[in-house]
């Protein structure tokens, strides 16, 4: 069977070859009951548009890539949903792509690259990743914050340390345990956080390394020690540097005979519904993950608009240009409140602005639940942070 072309379709839906190229295109300018007849014809015939040659016809393409390390967190699928929620809105689509590992991620950073992507939003899998230097199209890095050059969008983890201790501190503890693996730089960074907020108030700190695998299991076994110690060496509030961590460290310490928050508190510090189905509603520091994702397509965008600026007057002056100018590949200042960084008159950056990080932190909010406050979980933590906000980021 021969491919179907767009003319086909025209002659299937009675209208001319320009009117489904509109419909295709730019559907805006084609009135509904036409649209809907062209989509009928296209359904029927089984068109499939040529993307590469819309492209090239319309000067840029209309969808977003996103690479993800696991669609198994639910804050994950929050920046996911963020992220198409805000591409949706700005008439574009979103491909995700899963990769567990740095050499998947890589791959399926190179292969939408090449698929006419207009740009593509990186979570990374791990520390050792680093965007391209010289991306193929404009890349944005959301959860991760790197020293090297490049856009990124990020919670503010030292925030969430900070926030959840103050917190209990404010409760009156005293003498904190903080459970959890800081070899990773996000969980270095809370722990950062909490250190901070500690010493600030004078308040003695433990921290117990959870371990490489930092699952339930783990916050348990630490939870459960901690529980069995006398009562003046014993913690009054444990802080998990993970939901999954301080949600076993409730199970923990209950199995040990202890009351959750009567004899020690508890807190986490990610923001993952997952880890708050447990006995005993758990307080933690959410990040936004809904507003990660929309900040990070907001971010990218504003980089494509930028690079297509950027090559439209490149193009111009070289129609225009006929010798060279010694201003001409001097840094032109951009406007205030400008998006996606200043602009240029050549249509490439300087050495010094392409060797900037353009960092954005999204400030976390505390939930207060029952494990820091008896009967938070239906007064005062529903007073202070409305369940129904945070249902909205699932």
């Amino acid at each position: 069977m021969s491919k179907v072309r767009i003319i086909d379709v025209a002659r299937e839906a009675g209208v001319s070859l320009g009117t489904v190229s509109n419909a295709l295109n730019h559907p805006e300018r084609v009135r509904p009951d036409t649209r809907r007849s062209i989509e009928e014809a296209i359904e029927r015939l089984g068109y499939t548009p040529n993307q590469s040659a819309r492209m090239l016809r319309g000067g840029h393409a209309r969808a977003l890539g996103i690479v993800v390390p696991q669609l198994a967190h639910a804050a994950i699928l929050q920046v996911v949903n963020g992220a198409n929620t805000e591409a949706r809105r700005l008439g574009l689509d979103v491909l995700v792509a899963y990769a567990d590992n740095l050499e998947t991620q890589r791959r399926h950073l190179s292969f939408l690259q090449g698929s006419q992507m207009a740009g593509v939003i990186v979570m990374p899998v791990d520390d050792a990743w680093r965007a391209p230097a010289n991306p193929a199209v404009p890349i944005v890095t959301v959860g991760a914050v790197r020293e090297e050059a490049g856009w990124y969008v990020a919670e503010d983890h030292r925030a969430q340390g900070r926030i959840v201790a103050t917190h209990l501190i404010a409760r009156g503890c005293a003498r904190i345990a903080v459970i959890g693996s800081a070899r990773s730089a996000r969980m270095l960074r809370r722990l950062e956080g909490i250190r901070a907020a500690a010493a600030d108030r004078g308040v003695e700190l433990e921290v117990l390394d959870a371990g490489d695998r930092a699952v339930s299991g783990d916050g348990y076994t630490l939870g459960s020690a901690l529980a069995t110690r006398a009562a003046d060496e014993r913690p009054d509030a444990i802080i998990g540097l993970t939901d999954v961590l301080a949600a076993g460290a409730i199970d923990g310490v209950l199995a040990a005979g202890l009351s959750v928050p009567g004899d020690v508190a508890i807190a986490g510090c990610d923001g993952n519904p997952f880890a708050w189905c447990g006995p005993i509603s758990l307080t933690t520091c959410a990040p936004l993950g809904y507003e990660l994702g929309r900040r990070a397509v907001q971010t990218l965008v504003g980089l494509i608009r930028e690079r297509a600026e950027q090559q439209e007057r490149a193009a111009r002056d070289a129609r225009t240009l006929t010798l060279p100018h010694p201003e001409r590949s001097r840094k032109t200042a951009p406007a205030r409140g400008e998006v996606g960084g200043p602009q240029y008159a050549d249509g490439a950056p300087d050495a010094d602005e392409r060797d900037e990080a353009h960092r954005e932190l999204v400030r976390p909010f505390l939930l207060v639940r029952e494990s820091t406050v008896a009967g938070a979980g239906a007064k005062e933590g529903a007073a202070a942070i409305p369940e129904r906000n945070v249902g909205a980021y699932l």
